[in-house]
């Protein structure tokens, strides 16, 4: 049974996210879709999400080492849009208005039950320092079972609903008996600040801003919960079918800058600027590099993540988010027989 949610701004912020990426993209799109198809000339164009301030794509953005590994099969990046929640991103795939995005495979399977336009090809383990349930330091709520009779903010289909559900499900407390507060993650630490809801389910985008500058503390994090909430990249299925040899090199780019990046994270905060709203704090700081050291980096998807994965898939359909249960199986590609041109 589903309880009564509130859902203020959700539709309207999606249209804008969608909107915002579709301008964005458009005149890329344009002066780029006949390259990207393959039939503009020998250069493949791979559009990106903008990856901010922080992270082994913004440093390859800035010192240009993307572009290098993707010279090597005549194809180059062009950044679109902004990296943010995989619903946008997987609608703007479906529509032919970006090539990759990175998400949750708890997104990745709420927009695999709507319109599946695009494949998975990399993974990374579950984040299960960085994501969890925060509460305010000083609250009543001391354990999961306080949150009977509560208001938990969290993003809908996504990270957020299935950790605030792998929780209760773990604890016995039927779904009904929490209130979800339905909000875009990039619009809820207001609403928590300001004590409009009594908890956040988030992961480490939103959770560390909310612990060093908020006075916030998990209640539980992604491993208390049990959480097989994986990280996931996605192509586009028609830039997959005529361009593996990109997305294996843009994969090889992934694992071996991530595996830089976990073991020197510090190295990897503030690529562009250390002022300003991208910028991490010096308080934030300290808990971004403890959480990176602990991330996983990405790696193929295998017969045993595929396995995790349709757990994941019967979870969310037992609990009512997906319709029905979404077979994840065929959206998978095993990136380590990529090869070749598609062409």
């Amino acid at each position: 049974m589903r309880t009564t949610v509130r859902r203020p701004l959700l539709a309207a912020a999606a249209l804008t996210a969608v909107a915002a990426l579709a301008l964005t993209a458009c005149s890329s799109a344009k002066d780029t879709a006949a390259s990207a198809d393959g039939k503009g000339g020998a250069e493949v164009v791979l559009r990106v999400p903008d990856p901010g301030n922080s992270g082994f794509l913004a440093k390859g953005k800035k010192d240009g080492s993307l572009d290098a590994a993707l010279a090597a099969v005549h194809a180059k990046v062009v950044w679109t849009g902004s990296a943010g929640p995989f619903a946008p991103a997987a609608q703007a795939l479906n529509a032919d208005q970006l090539d990759v995005a990175q998400g949750s495979i708890t997104s990745a399977v709420a927009a695999l039950a709507q319109k599946p336009g695009f494949k998975l090809f990399a993974q990374t383990e579950p984040d299960g320092a960085g994501e969890g349930i925060l509460v305010k330091n000083g609250s009543p709520i001391k354990e999961i079972k306080d949150l009977v009779g509560r208001k938990v903010a969290v993003s809908q289909g996504g990270t957020s609903e299935y950790l605030l559900l792998k929780a209760l499900e773990k604890n016995g407390i039927p779904v009904d008996k929490v209130e979800r507060v339905y909000l875009r993650a990039d619009q809820t630490s207001g609403v928590f600040n300001s004590g409009q809801v009594d908890a956040w389910a988030t992961w480490g985008t939103f959770s560390i801003p909310a612990i060093a500058n908020a006075d916030a503390h998990f209640l539980a994090d992604g491993k208390a919960v049990g959480s097989d909430n994986y990280a996931v990249w996605a192509v586009r299925s028609t830039f997959a079918e005529k361009h593996p040899e990109v997305v294996k090199a843009f994969y090889g780019y992934l694992h071996e800058n991530g595996a830089k990046e976990k073991a020197d994270p510090a190295a990897y905060l503030n690529v562009f600027t250390d002022a300003g709203p991208t910028a991490v704090t010096p308080a934030e700081k300290e808990i971004a590099v403890d959480f990176g050291k602990q991330r996983a980096v990405d790696s193929p998807i295998t017969e045993a993540e595929a396995a995790r994965f349709a757990v994941v898939a019967k979870f969310y359909a037992d609990q009512g988010v997906t319709k029905t249960l979404v077979d994840v199986k065929p959206y998978l590609i095993d990136v380590n027989s990529l090869s070749g041109s598609g062409q």
